[in-house]
């Protein structure tokens, strides 16, 4: 199994905690990520998001984008998925510029492509927000256009949303970057069976991720496509020396004060109303977001080990790890919990 990390655009993870000493500037993404480059962490997930999602909308956040372009340039071999959602980016546009950054990564680049829940934002940033199976159509489409592009010169598409006549990009991509995507309605999981290369999940319990990994297994082979080159599921991880010390640090990150449904969850309402959610998410899950204490990852560096290793006997293939303050926490991580699991880098091969 590979092992990543969020890169924290947001000046942390923790909704319920102001300061985690991880400010919201280059200069500490430019910290973690040599750090995580120096220790063989496989790869890092940039997100795209124009307002603040953890510490309240008027809290400072990082653009992905040019983000992910400082993060090639400072660093030698994590792999880099940058996050994109097709109704901020014209889908020509967007092809042009990750093939600048797949140049400037030396093939290190992968995309998530996100439907997108955030209507605020979208109304601020003048982005596209649809019904929400409106939303997962526009994206066949958009990245219809963007494989396109890498894939021929000159290209042509005539389709619902987006028009393209006789572009040309170049130069292409060294590596033809993977098409990672996640949702859990029923449009969502169909629509993802059909474009993505890659299925990303929030936390979930070993049988749930296990089952979620069969359920889309079964969707590719039912349209005629081979299997996804790789699953993966985002987590937050507490280690510590006893398990005593990890539930301690669980129970202070995740005790929503009293204020609790104020600037850090403006969000809450309107994410569990513009997503299909599979499950109920509480306020003391969404203290972490994307579900990252559901897999349990906390405790001794034996007890999270034993924990990712049956998410890797369940055919799990990326974890995608959250933490505080992130870059002592990586080298805990990888000091610690590493050796237990056997770990190995790779970039997964595309046919």
């Amino acid at each position: 199994m590979r092992y990543g990390y969020w890169t924290p655009i947001y000046g942390g993870f923790l909704r319920n905690v102001g300061d985690e000493g991880m400010p919201a500037t280059f200069d500490y993404v430019k910290k973690v990520s040599q750090t995580a480059d120096r220790l063989g962490y496989d790869l890092t997930l940039v997100p795209e998001l124009y307002l603040n999602d953890r510490k309240g909308v008027t809290a400072p956040s990082l653009e992905a984008w040019e983000l992910a372009a400082a993060i090639a340039a400072v660093t030698e071999h994590v792999e880099i998925m940058v996050a994109v959602r097709p109704g901020f980016h014209l889908p020509a546009v967007l092809a042009k510029r990750a093939a600048t950054l797949d140049d400037i990564s030396h093939g290190r680049l992968a995309l998530n492509v996100v439907s997108a829940w955030w209507a605020q934002e979208a109304k601020q940033y003048g982005g596209i927000f649809g019904v929400h199976d409106e939303r997962y159509a526009r994206t066949e489409e958009w990245v219809d256009v963007v494989t396109g592009l890498w894939r021929e010169t000159p290209f042509s598409y005539d389709g619902s949303f987006y028009t393209v006549e006789d572009a040309i990009l170049e130069p292409k991509p060294q590596r033809r970057p993977p098409i990672w995507a996640g949702g859990e309605s029923e449009g969502g999981k169909a629509s993802i069976a059909t474009f993505a290369d890659a299925y990303v999940m929030h936390g979930g319990t070993v049988e749930e991720v296990g089952g979620k990994i069969a359920e889309m297994a079964r969707r590719r082979e039912a349209i005629g496509k081979d299997p996804f080159v790789e699953t993966g599921m985002a987590a937050y991880v507490i280690v510590r020396d006893t398990e005593r010390e990890a539930r301690a640090e669980l129970e202070r990150i995740t005790t929503v004060p009293v204020e609790g449904a104020g600037a850090s969850y403006a969000s809450y309402r309107e994410f569990v109303q513009h997503s299909q959610l599979e499950r109920s998410v509480s306020l003391q899950e969404y203290s972490v977001g994307t579900r990252g204490l559901r897999p349990g990852l906390v405790g001794t560096a034996e007890q999270v080990a034993e924990k990712l290793l049956a998410y890797e006997e369940a055919g799990l293939g990326l974890v995608l790890l959250q933490s505080s303050p992130l870059d002592s926490e990586l080298e805990r991580i990888a000091e610690q919990v590493f050796p237990l699991v056997g770990r190995t880098a790779r970039l997964p091969a595309l046919v």
